[in-house]
């Protein structure tokens, strides 16, 4: 994608070229003509290391490796340490909202909360909780009353739940009524209400259709139903899109699914950074795209690529970071780190950083009441 080698036996290069971008000096696939053309907007790091090997996305989510020994309950995810550490903009729109479809394959799902419990988990208003944006039939006036019968409640619902679940079940309460009670997260979710030529720029995807048994459906809508979130009061949106785990074989060879996957991706991506741009976001919002580890350099006998944990990529965009910038190098081959490794917490204090937490100093406290502290340095400035 971001790190081609044209000059490595065709075994390692492929058929894809790397063509010029509006940064001098900065190659990538031919397949990303719109990111080429505002490559001054995002940064690419070609050194991510640390990776683990297996099918497992709570790295990407948590920025700590599976071999660390977790605190009791589990490492929490980003979004649930912001939710716990800046909580919400507005009671109408909950600080961490996830759109990911749920995967067949367990691993590859959003691993929660963790040590922070229950009323620090993402909203989800895709799948399953889908319903949780409607009142069913339930009048404003019947909510109320209803309202009134919880609050009676929650006293003897507290004294009598010595686990603590009982508390997070009461943010939920209080985010559900704020949610309720009004329309901003569900105008922030009706994509009807978008420009249509805004709408057409993202381009648009099959929600239900999934790519191979156990991905995620395409749906470029989703980034910017984002955008709308965070417009809305959201402080973090995750997003899961399409199926990238291209080991080859029929209709799953690596050169087809590149053909097929970049276009619609560059078309999504580039419409979220040009949105976030033109209205004024782009000193506020952090993107970043990855995945759990990188690929083989070598194009193996199926036309396809296997896993490869040694080296991977991220790409990045806003957050008032200085653009137009490649961080690290990888070998001849692209299988090793040449320069400047970048680890997992060290894009995760970036993040942090980016919505005003100081990584040096703050700490959450985990179900033994023992802080955790996450000191890790940031990405450069410039490289």
């Amino acid at each position: 994608m971001f790190d081609l080698k044209p000059n490595a036996p065709s075994e390692i290069a492929g058929p894809h070229k790397p063509i010029g971008t509006n940064v001098a000096g900065i190659e990538i696939c031919e397949l990303f003509p719109r990111m080429a053309r505002m490559m001054d907007k995002f940064v690419l790091i070609r050194s991510l290391v640390g990776a683990q090997s297996d099918h497992d996305a709570s790295q990407c989510f948590t920025g700590r490796s599976l071999s660390e020994i977790a605190p009791p309950g589990g490492w929490p995810q980003f979004g649930s340490v912001v939710n716990k550490m800046k909580g919400g903009v507005n009671t109408a729109t909950p600080p961490f909202v996830s759109l990911c479809y749920e995967y067949t394959h367990g691993p590859y799902n959003e691993p929660g909360p963790g040590m922070l419990g229950m009323a620090n988990s993402g909203f989800r208003p895709v799948g399953p909780q889908g319903g949780d944006l409607t009142l069913q039939g339930i009048t404003y006036d019947r909510l109320s009353d209803r309202a009134r019968l919880l609050s009676s409640l929650d006293g003897f619902r507290r004294d009598t739940d010595a686990s603590g679940m009982m508390a997070g079940m009461d943010a939920f309460s209080q985010q559900a009524m704020g949610v309720l009670t009004s329309s901003k997260l569900a105008d922030a979710l009706d994509l009807s209400k978008e420009d249509p030529r805004v709408l057409a720029r993202y381009g648009t995807g099959d929600t239900v259709k999934r790519i191979d048994d156990n991905g995620a459906p395409r749906v470029p809508q989703s980034f910017l139903a984002a955008r709308r979130l965070v417009e809305a009061g959201a402080r973090v949106v995750t997003v899961n899109y399409s199926k990238w785990d291209w080991h080859g074989g029929p209709g799953n060879d690596i050169f087809s699914r590149e053909r097929e996957d970049f276009p619609i991706f560059d078309q999504a991506i580039t419409a979220l950074v040009e949105d976030l741009h033109q209205r004024g976001l782009d000193k506020d919002v952090t993107v970043l795209v990855w995945g759990e580890f990188g690929r083989t350099p070598q194009i193996n006998s199926q036309a396809g690529l296997d896993h490869w944990p040694r080296v991977a990529m991220a790409l990045m965009a806003g957050g008032g970071m200085p653009c137009g910038q490649v961080i690290g190098s990888t070998d001849r081959l692209g299988g090793e780190v040449e320069t400047r490794p970048v680890t997992f917490p060290e894009v995760f204090a970036t993040l942090y950083h980016n919505l005003g937490i100081d990584v040096n100093t703050a700490t959450v406290t985990d179900a033994n009441g023992r802080p955790r502290i996450d000191s890790k340095r940031m990405l450069p400035k410039a490289r």
